[in-house]
């Protein structure tokens, strides 16, 4: 059984909800995020992102950085932006984008669950990544990015929740386009726990590297508390729980820099061994599953798996996505490319950004180069995945609307 419950949260002054909420710190470059907070002193994004406050040639990660986050957070919590609620609650938080509404619980969810796998996890962490967070929930004793979980629906919970939101929201806001609204939910928490216990797992859409880091600092807080009793906060992290069945996921692409020595028409030769290509008069979406499309300089392709390539995959649920079968049957053995985490010759593309970023990227290249356009992977297939206790690929799944930062930080003892 899920555990899972109401925590007091530091959250903005509902006057100023709107100037402090900030996309999550992972969607923009350095660049990006520079330019964001320029106009922008309230912006969540100062602290999440506290390299902004330094010299661009300052090293991001070193720690001076990490407690310029905590002096900024320390200052604005004595200016009295943020206000923080007398008794534990949960929070019901409402993100509506171009007629699609998703409603999920906010509350913390139990560390033990993600070391005992009732929390599953679906895809890979890189090591630096994590310590970035690390440094940073560590140093703020703070969790100041929510975890998008997501769990199989009970009339018990959509009741909570559907009786909860005909109250009066404490936030409603439209951010880039995405309508934002926030309840408080204090008189029904103990029922919201006690309805949570008979959900058997949850599932990390996205956050794996703030959830693995929020962790990684709560078993360094127990070293530091040997004492502890498991009710302390630093025992949980910042969570926001949907049903499964509101999600959206978009496709994840990928553009590779170079053709691994190879010319346009060797390429296409080796790729014909385990694609069908067809030419596109247009940039498009692939259609279906087992399908890519594929941008080079001036022209796009659609590819289909060969089935006789992939039967023998078909079965395994991580094997037979779309995104692995690539990894395995395309990047790998033809291009080159062992470990897409860590190899600097691919790069990820969030699908939100549309065919226009893949063909600007190829186009920018100094040397033959390709983007593909992915299908976008199924939440029953990533539900398939973690329910087998397997991984996928990195970068498998973009969720949309994204959640942002700064409407809810989960307070942890130093």
């Amino acid at each position: 059984m899920a555990t899972v419950k109401a925590f007091r949260a530091i959250r903005p002054r509902a006057d100023l909800a709107e100037e402090v909420a900030s996309l999550p710190y992972d969607v923009f470059s350095r660049e990006e995020a520079a330019a964001a907070v320029k106009d922008a002193p309230l912006s969540f994004l100062n602290i999440d992102r506290p390299e902004t406050q330094f010299s661009p040639d300052t090293d991001m990660y070193s720690m001076p950085v990490y407690q310029k986050a905590d002096a900024m957070l320390k200052e604005q919590r004595e200016k009295g932006i943020w206000v923080q609620d007398d008794v534990p609650c949960f929070y019901l938080y409402e993100l509506t984008d171009n007629g699609h509404v998703q409603t999920g619980f906010v509350g913390v969810s139990a560390v033990d669950d993600y070391i005992d796998g009732v929390c599953r996890k679906h895809e890979k962490t890189t090591a630096k990544k994590e310590q970035d967070r690390i440094n940073h929930v560590d140093t703020l004793s703070a969790q100041t990015g929510p975890i998008y979980l997501m769990y199989r629906q009970t009339p018990a919970l959509a009741n909570l929740m559907q009786k909860n939101k005909q109250n009066e929201p404490i936030y409603d806001f439209i951010l880039d386009g995405i309508r934002h609204r926030v309840w408080v939910v204090q008189a029904d928490a103990e029922a919201i726990e006690t309805a949570f216990q008979d959900v058997p797992s949850t599932y990390i859409a996205d956050g794996h590297h703030r959830a693995a880091s929020a962790v990684k600092v709560s078993l360094k807080r127990r070293q530091e508390h040997p004492n502890y009793t498991g009710e302390e906060e630093f025992n949980y992290f910042l969570s926001v729980l949907f049903p499964e069945d509101e999600l959206h996921i978009y496709d994840y692409n990928r553009f590779v820099k170079d053709l691994n020595g190879m010319d346009r028409t060797q390429w296409l030769q080796r790729l014909k061994t385990v694609c069908t290509i067809a030419p596109l008069a247009k940039a498009e979406h692939p259609s279906c599953r087992h399908q890519m499309t594929m941008y080079m300089r001036d022209q796009w392709y659609r590819l289909d798996f060969r089935e006789a390539v992939i039967e023998p995959f078909e079965n395994d649920p991580v094997q037979s996505l779309d995104v692995d079968l690539l990894q395995n049957l395309i990047l790998d053995p033809l291009l080159g490319i062992q470990d897409a985490r860590n190899d600097e010759r691919i790069e990820f593309v969030g699908g939100i950004r549309g065919l226009k970023e893949l063909e600007k990227r190829v186009d920018q290249a100094d040397q033959e180069a390709a983007a593909f356009a992915m299908y976008p992977t199924d939440v029953k297939e990533l539900l398939n995945v973690a329910d087998a206790n397997r991984l996928m690929p990195p970068k498998s799944t973009w969720f949309e609307p994204k959640l942002l930062s700064g409407l809810f930080i989960h307070e942890i003892e130093r």
